[in-house]
């Protein structure tokens, strides 16, 4: 495709944001760069460059491979672009999910007044 997409259209495209919109507002927000430069949701893209998304607490890191301006389902996502994001971002990532102090089987029901002053004791209420 020799056509010019806008980074925000892109990134819609290769499922990085679930909507146009929201990666549009994303740029705006300072979030998105481009050789460490924040770019603004009109930037043209251009195939070759490294794209830096912040999602907190992760720095995802894209090598723009070929343009596109449609969405793409997510086993087509390869052939666009090629993720770079360093493992200890990733690592980042875990250690904040896996932060549960506690859990609750599913279908359980709701916590008892017991079960809640428990919780409570663990997590400092």
């Amino acid at each position: 495709m020799d056509e010019a997409i806008r980074i925000d259209k892109w990134l819609w495209s290769v499922r990085v944001y679930a909507t146009r919109s929201l990666a549009t507002e994303e740029c705006k927000k300072g979030r998105v760069t481009i050789g460490g430069v924040t770019v603004k949701p009109s930037r043209i893209v251009k195939s070759g460059e490294t794209i830096q998304v912040r999602k907190n607490p992760v720095t995802y890191s894209y090598r723009v491979i070929e343009l596109l301006g449609k969405r793409v389902g997510a086993k087509l996502v390869s052939l666009y672009m090629e993720d770079l994001t360093p493992a200890e971002e990733i690592k980042k990532l875990e250690d904040y999910q896996g932060g549960a102090l506690f859990s609750r089987d599913r279908g359980s029901g709701r916590p008892t007044k017991k079960d809640r002053r428990d919780i409570g004791r663990v997590t400092d209420w």
